[in-house]
């Protein structure tokens, strides 16, 4: 939670006496109505084997645009099923050689090229020959490493993640309307830019990143800009998207925030971080602490509304009654008194009801920010960096000891979306980036 950056707001009150800022005028706030261009590019897998003749026969290229269309309709454009002819071939990249064809939409006339999914944005080079590095900055291994290990300059691997930046999170990682996590949580991580502090806006669900966004500011105007990039990448996906619960740490900023963002949304207070707040004081009382530990969690294991409140009444008469005056006691009260913030996530089941899901995702953020010192440049290479990051860290495969015996996926995308386009796990992640993941 953000340290005095700004003015605290009685989050007990939240939201009945506090507006929501308007940014209806604000001109600054990031808007993604302009999409990359890559949103006119269209990624389909290829074997680069027969790429090359499959290119030149126009029977079995339209066969297997048509066969691709027919099982993953979301990696095309809305007006795809109104028609399409092949346009032309494009000349061979002076990079890597290879070729690409376009199509064209017969309902817009719109042209998109067919790019393949062995090569990397821009063709900066095959997917597999930069994968192992990829995958080894998502554990935050500086650029200046990837150097000495896989050859090229720090420059070429900067600019090589920061194209996947131009991805839409949400459109990438979510290819399902349906899949996408109503219950979300959310949290800022502090980190700096040009040496000021600075603050990424992080939105997870179903244990996928959904959001990272670089804020100025921990005030509510500016974690409103930071979350509304999640909030347009949704809707870009689902024009009707709604968030049920947001699980948070109880800073007023955030809530205002979300609140402004999703007017529905049902803010739910991690339980989590006001134990913390206790043990922190109270970790040092020996086997006091365990049985306070024992009774907070005792608390937050009630099977019901009913036998939470009736626990926590109970854990505030123990403490007025066994506990002298001081910080200890007065934290357990504290947590006594946000008992109705608490008490919302039994009216939502699927309601996370600790921060836990965001805070794992961000302990391997906080190593990719440290590793590269954090952010030098601009506020929009900051956001771009950051954005690739999420991104490779959805789709980069787990641990073999973390998938063991389960059979839903190896990575976060897949277990969310239940299957995956390409064996290959940065092939799987090009695809999926189709048009930038924006469908609109």
């Amino acid at each position: 939670m953000p340290k005095n950056p700004s003015p605290k707001t009685n989050v007990d009150s939240f939201p009945a006496q506090t507006q929501a800022p308007d940014l209806s005028t604000d001109s600054s706030h990031r808007s993604k109505s302009a999409l990359p261009r890559g949103s006119k590019t269209i990624c389909l897998p290829f074997d680069p084997q027969s790429y090359p003749e499959l290119l030149k026969n126009d029977v079995d290229f339209r066969r297997h645009i048509d066969e691709q269309y027919a099982r993953h309709p979301e990696l095309f454009p809305a007006a795809m099923d109104q028609g399409y002819q092949l346009h032309d071939i494009r000349p061979a990249s002076k990079k890597l050689g290879v070729r690409q064809r376009r199509i064209q939409l017969k309902a817009t006339e719109e042209v998109y090229s067919l790019c393949p999914s062995f090569v990397m944005p821009y063709m900066s080079g095959y997917t597999k020959d930069v994968k192992d590095a990829l995958f080894f900055l998502c554990f935050g291994v500086p650029y200046w490493a990837l150097t000495q290990v896989f050859g090229h300059n720090d420059m070429y691997w900067y600019r090589l993640s920061v194209a996947i930046g131009r991805n839409s999170i949400v459109g990438t990682t979510v290819k399902d309307p349906e899949n996408l996590p109503k219950d979300l949580v959310a949290d800022e991580k502090h980190t700096k830019l040009r040496g000021e502090k600075a603050y990424i806006a992080t939105t997870t669900g179903e244990n996928c990143l959904l959001g990272a966004s670089v804020c100025e500011g921990a005030d509510a105007k500016s974690l409103t800009q930071g979350y509304g990039v999640f909030a347009q990448e949704a809707r870009n996906l689902d024009p009707d998207y709604q968030t049920n619960t947001v699980n948070t740490d109880g800073w007023a900023a955030t809530a205002l925030a979300w609140i402004s963002l999703f007017t529905k949304a049902v803010i739910i207070q991690c339980f989590l971080h006001s134990f913390i707040k206790i043990r922190d004081r109270c970790k040092k009382m020996g086997l006091l602490f365990t049985e306070i530990s024992t009774l907070v969690w005792d608390v937050y294991h009630a099977p019901n509304k009913r036998a939470f409140s009736q626990r926590i009444r109970r854990l505030r008469e123990w403490a007025q009654t066994n506990l002298d005056p001081g910080i200890a006691r007065d934290k357990i009260l504290a947590l006594c008194k946000k008992a109705p913030l608490f008490a919302k996530a039994y009216d939502h089941p699927d309601a996370a009801r600790t921060s836990n899901m965001v805070d794992r995702l961000m302990r391997w953020q906080d190593r990719f920010l440290f590793n590269r010192q954090y952010f030098h440049r601009s506020l929009k290479a900051a956001e771009l960096a950051i954005r690739a990051w999420a991104i490779l860290q959805n789709f980069r495969p787990y641990s073999p000891r973390a998938i063991g015996k389960r059979t839903d996926g190896a990575c976060a995308a897949e277990r969310l979306n239940g299957f995956r386009y390409c064996e290959d796990w940065l092939e799987n992640l090009r695809v999926s980036s189709s048009m930038n993941g924006y469908r609109q």
